[in-house]
């Protein structure tokens, strides 16, 4: 048995510590956002950030994980309220496919908790090793930009409305 903490909850994990964190993400917790690309840790499809960094689940085995915060695009937001980051991919409907798009978002989010005003250069860069065929990669470079400034609206402390006391 193995404990592993993703999104915030903890489980026991009765897996093979060599398993990759993918499987355990997909078959176990039925959490279905990071995609089997190639299995290689080559297409991205797979990202998810562990303490903060973006990590390819399909070649990260589980005993690496004990006692880490595994977070997926499941752990950011939902429809009824996505994270900055999932708004921002809706907004610039930067998915075409949609394969490549949860692991795009993870590896954005992983930059932005690091850098939350990235340049085009530092987007691009931390963005490379996701692969995505279908060529919306304007399209997503967009939404990571609305991303900070949906970011930093969102960290503006309201207006006041009333006199102070």
């Amino acid at each position: 048995m193995m404990s592993l903490k993703v999104n915030g909850h903890d489980h026991q994990i009765d897996a093979d510590g060599d398993t990759p964190l993918l499987y355990v993400l997909r078959e176990e917790l039925k959490l279905n956002a990071a995609k089997f690309g190639c299995g290689l840790g080559q297409c991205g499809a797979c990202t998810v950030i562990v303490d903060g960094k973006a990590v390819l689940s399909c070649v990260t085995p589980l005993l690496l994980l004990e006692g880490r915060q595994v977070t997926t695009l499941e752990g950011l937001g939902n429809l009824d309220a996505p994270a900055p980051i999932q708004r921002a991919f809706m907004e610039e409907q930067a998915a075409q496919c949609g394969y490549c798009i949860a692991g795009m978002m993870m590896r954005a989010q992983a930059l932005l908790q690091k850098n939350p005003k990235p340049t085009d250069e530092q987007i691009r860069a931390e963005l490379q090793p996701n692969l995505c065929r279908c060529g919306t990669h304007m399209r997503i470079l967009r939404a990571v930009h609305r991303a900070v400034r949906l970011m930093d609206s969102a960290a503006l402390p309201s207006a006041t409305t009333g006199s102070e006391r």
